[in-house]
């Protein structure tokens, strides 16, 4: 499974790179803090899979990293995709590395 950092994903978004950011979280979850993206769940990652580009770097990303790591293995296992990245350390590595005032919880 491939890694980004949070550093490497604000250098990604300050250099205007083109790719996708999905966070897996639950939507209560994204509506109490987010770094942007798309919220599709973990529960409805297969489902919502067309939503899902195969043609530029995707990251996908959660709270710690675990159910990010969870939806990119499913959909490398289930759907063939190559393109994945799990954000290493989730929201909180963000809120303590790049946004120290963004509320975690």
């Amino acid at each position: 499974m491939r890694e980004i950092t949070v550093l490497e994903l604000k250098q990604w978004k300050e250099e205007g790179k083109d790719f996708q950011l999905i966070d897996v979280r639950e939507q209560f979850e994204y509506e109490m803090s987010n770094i942007e993206g798309e919220n599709i769940p973990l529960s409805g990652i297969l489902i919502e899979a067309d939503k899902i580009s195969k043609d530029k770097p995707v990251i996908m990303q959660c709270r710690s990293g675990a159910r990010s790591a969870a939806a990119l293995m499913q959909l490398e296992q289930n759907l063939g995709y190559t393109n994945l990245y799990n954000l290493k350390g989730g929201i909180l590595a963000w809120a303590a590395e790049v946004e120290p005032g963004m509320k975690v919880y």
